[in-house]
């Protein structure tokens, strides 16, 4: 049977080691100043494939979430609030060292975690990704200590725990907290306005752009008319010119930057 692990947030997560550092305001939103990655090859503590940690000794497992497969014409539903519960994706079939990363979807989201850490752990491992050239590598846990978690979360859950952090992120937008991503739903289920290209590659912005903070990446602005907008660009306020791009890295191994923003 699949255990569910319920997670209140903004609780602190229970093992994991961090790193106190300010906050970078915004995944294609605000984001908070990145905190210490953690060291490459570094491995999980050895425990069961699923975990669980609750509120109070009362709590009990939870129905798995069902995902929702709308049609073409159907617009995904999102749920504008969550109960703040969170399942905690299986780990996949990859093993071995790098940063340990845990994969959270909230209670109700109509998000399936496990298809949610499969398309995460595609991003993570792109030639185009962090990981380019071999420069990182990740491991997914569902399990022990993650020095990186990523959380699927409703806007107003989003809200409320990018608001620890002094983040306004007005129902719409995503953010990081030292090693917590949070992802708001309404980003991953719609993508954004500005953005031209398939869901698929607005997800992966997402993923790299807050991987990015994490790893010590400070927001860029467009280099140019018509070149690729960076990663870390907060695409989602507009391209100044540029045009939609997901990836750090182009497919020569270039990194596709931009100048800084204060």
């Amino acid at each position: 049977m699949r255990v569910l692990a319920a997670v209140l947030v903004p609780a602190a997560l229970i093992g994991v080691a961090v790193t106190a550092a300010p906050r970078w305001a915004g995944g294609d939103g605000p984001s908070a100043a990145a905190a210490a990655p953690q060291s490459p090859g570094a491995r999980p503590a050895p425990g069961p494939a699923r975990t669980t940690s609750s509120p109070s000794p009362t709590a009990k497992p939870r129905a798995e979430a069902t995902p929702v497969s709308p049609s073409p014409t159907t617009p995904p539903r999102v749920p504008a609030s969550g109960p703040g519960t969170f399942t905690v994706a299986r780990a996949g079939a990859s093993s071995g060292g790098g940063n340990a990363y845990r994969v959270e979807v909230e209670d109700g989201s109509g998000v399936d975690p496990d298809a949610a850490a499969a398309l995460i752990a595609d991003v993570l491992a792109a030639p185009r990704g962090w990981a380019h050239a071999g420069a990182r590598s990740f491991h997914q846990v569902a399990g022990g200590p993650a020095g990186l978690v990523i959380r699927i979360a409703t806007p107003a859950t989003t809200d409320r725990v990018c608001a620890t952090g002094a983040m306004d992120t007005h129902g719409e937008v995503n953010c990081r907290l030292d090693e917590v991503v949070m992802v708001n739903l309404k980003r991953w289920q719609t993508g954004s306005p500005e953005f031209h290209g398939p869901l698929a590659d607005y997800r992966a912005l997402i993923v790299n752009h807050e991987v990015g903070h994490w790893l010590g990446h400070g927001h860029e602005t467009c280099p140019g008319k018509g070149r690729p907008a960076p990663a870390m660009m907060q695409q989602i306020y507009g391209l100044k010119g540029c045009v939609s791009n997901a990836w750090p890295y182009d497919t020569h191994g270039t990194y596709l930057g931009g100048p800084s923003v204060p």
